[in-house]
């Protein structure tokens, strides 16, 4: 990619600030991976071989990169407001989804319910698997191995640095995603709540809730 030239005095390098006074960020160019050559060369194929095209693949990382909480959100209203959809829900996540029209593919999902005695938290110690398909790409503490680490020792006091003191007599429960199988938590609904559409609803539910580091909240 051709680069314009030009002679300057501005100097990059003092107090981490570019010429335009912004917060300096260096260029993040750095040679391939193993995997990301190995990426390149198997799409290029499988082009190549006419298997698929470019503007397929393109397609498919838009819908990907479109995906978001608000998807989750959505399903959580729905069982909010619809018995059955709830009891549906909690017996098979992935159809239910699917019923919605969300594109969750061959993942295994679990709707965890939340109640006055229990309160479920979604974790992945291993690494990040997390049902993107429904809540878009997962948080970076998510990823964090202090969030992996220690939400299965003590997930009480995890849940306090995240804001949420849970009454003592109520039972916290740690579920390990897997790559096969993917949690949502389907929080309880406010008392507050009752009564709104479910378009309405969507908007009290937030990403932090469907993991089960924090409850839904009244939209601002």
């Amino acid at each position: 990619m051709p680069h314009d030239h030009h002679d300057h005095e501005h100097d990059h390098s003092h107090e981490g600030l570019s010429p335009s006074g912004h917060p300096y960020r260096a260029d993040n160019d750095t040679d391939l991976s193993y995997w990301q050559a190995m990426e390149i060369a198997l799409r290029e194929l499988l082009i190549e071989k006419g298997h698929l095209t470019a503007a397929q693949i393109h397609s498919q990382i838009n819908a990907m990169d479109s995906r978001s909480p608000a998807n989750g959100a959505r399903v959580v209203a729905r069982a909010w407001v619809d018995p059955e959809f709830k009891a549906a829900l909690l017996a098979d996540a992935g159809a239910a989804s699917r019923a919605m029209g969300f594109d969750i593919g061959p993942m295994h999902l679990i709707a965890l319910e939340n109640t006055k005695e229990v309160h479920n938290v979604v974790v992945c110690t291993l690494c990040s698997c997390y049902p993107r398909n429904l809540l878009g790409l997962p948080p970076d503490w998510y990823k964090s191995r202090a969030y992996r680490s220690r939400t299965v020792i003590e997930p009480r006091k995890v849940l306090s640095e995240f804001g949420l003191e849970l009454p003592e007599p109520m039972q916290v429960r740690v579920h390990d995603s897997t790559a096969d199988m993917r949690y949502i938590v389907l929080p309880a609904q406010p008392e507050a709540s009752l009564g709104l559409t479910e378009e309405e609803l969507a908007a009290w539910v937030t990403r932090d809730s469907m993991i089960g580091v924090g409850l839904p909240q009244a939209p601002r």
